[in-house]
């Protein structure tokens, strides 16, 4: 009450006062005030570079993490790997460290605009570099319990896969010390070829062709593995520089799923016919058969031409045709008719396999019902794969 009444008497005496005075006063009281925000403005940014400075000391430690373990599984030094697992206590204190400070800068200084797209940025980045230290402990572990250090084609696998992965956190690194979004963005197309050659090589350790014991091709799997999730993590870091720098979201995943039936001229046809006019542009969706049918269905034609689909398009594609890479980078394989199994000799790493047991049979009253119960199905496992929004 005190302290409004001052208030109240000062504003008095200021009107009251000649208006020279009255000039100067304003003119201190704007200078006063600019010279605050500016004080506040450089605590901000002063604030926001020693949490970048951080972050990317944490990056570092955590790069140095992941190459000593590699190098540790390679040249069977269980010293290096030891020192590998320890170091990675310093990594999840810091962790925290930077995570504190992240929410005191968001109660300090009420970030907006650039400086919270950075923030949010970082915040997610600690998250995983945090796991990219665990990754690397988890392979020094494997490496203290190998045999052997791998040899042949597994020994040259890890060396391509860990070299990839590494220049991966690497580059991921560098495009977000500089913000550079555009290097970011070139980094991530690295990430690309390596699905399909991890299937390769799952399927050379399953054949267990250098008749490692059961212990070692466990071991295998897991770097393996845990290799890929290294480049993964420096994918989404560059996803994350993307958005600090241009506020661009990461663009959601396009699912490629694949149906199939015995000959593929009636019901793959027109599971991926009500895929694409239902859902255009959200998946890609393709079809194949045991065998190749000598034409399309001309009953399936009919219909949809009556339902207005695009017939233009169609054509028979027998899983012969299609190959090993192309059934590599399906997420998911549907069967319309039998067993997935009986159709493939065996199912990639990263595929899965969904059987929709579907009646073939296709006069022209059933296929109105076709048509309904795979309109459902497809709606399930959309909403399965992208939400209830979809």
């Amino acid at each position: 009450m005190q302290g409004e009444l001052a208030c109240t008497l000062f504003a008095v005496r200021l009107f009251t006062w000649p208006l020279p005075i009255t000039i100067a006063l304003n003119y201190r009281f704007k200078l006063s005030l600019e010279l605050f925000m500016s004080h506040l403005e450089q605590r901000l940014e002063n604030d926001l570079q020693n949490i970048r400075a951080r972050i990317i000391e944490q990056a570092r430690k955590v790069q140095t993490g992941v190459h000593d373990s590699v190098h540790a599984l390679q040249t069977g030094n269980n010293k290096l790997a030891y020192a590998t697992i320890l170091n990675d206590h310093p990594i999840n204190r810091t962790m925290r460290e930077i995570d504190r400070l992240c929410h005191k800068f968001i109660a300090t200084h009420l970030p907006s605009g650039s400086h919270l797209r950075l923030l949010s940025s970082i915040i997610r980045i600690n998250i995983e570099l945090e796991r990219m230290g665990d990754y690397a402990v988890i392979i020094a572990r494997e490496a203290i319990q190998l045999s052997a250090s791998p040899e042949g084609l597994i020994g040259r696998e890890i060396e391509r896969l860990a070299t990839e992965s590494l220049l991966m956190l690497k580059q991921s690194i560098k495009s977000f010390e500089e913000l550079n979004a555009e290097f970011a963005r070139s980094t991530m197309v690295m990430a690309g070829s390596m699905e399909y050659n991890l299937d390769v090589v799952y399927e050379a350790i399953s054949q267990n062709n250098q008749k490692q014991n059961a212990k070692d091709t466990l071991a295998l799997f897991v770097v393996f593995t845990q290799l890929k999730r290294v480049a993964d993590q420096a994918k989404n870091l560059c996803e994350d520089t993307i958005f600090a720098v241009t506020g661009e979201q990461k663009a959601p995943k396009v699912y490629k799923i694949l149906f199939i039936d015995e000959d593929n001229s009636n019901l793959s046809q027109l599971a991926v016919a009500i895929a694409r006019k239902n859902y255009p542009g959200i998946c890609d969706f393709d079809s194949a058969g045991r065998t190749a049918a000598a034409s399309i269905n001309p009953k399936l034609v009919d219909f949809l031409d009556s339902r207005g689909s695009d017939i233009t398009d169609l054509s028979i594609t027998s899983l012969e045709q299609l190959s090993h890479q192309e059934i590599s980078e399906k997420h998911v394989i549907v069967s319309l008719q039998g067993d997935v199994s009986s159709y493939l000799d065996s199912i990639p790493f990263h595929t899965s396999a969904v059987e929709w047991d579907i009646s073939s049979e296709s006069d022209e009253h059933n296929m109105e019902v076709l048509y309904r119960t795979l309109a459902l199905h497809i709606k399930d496992l959309m909403v399965l794969l992208l939400g209830e929004e979809v």
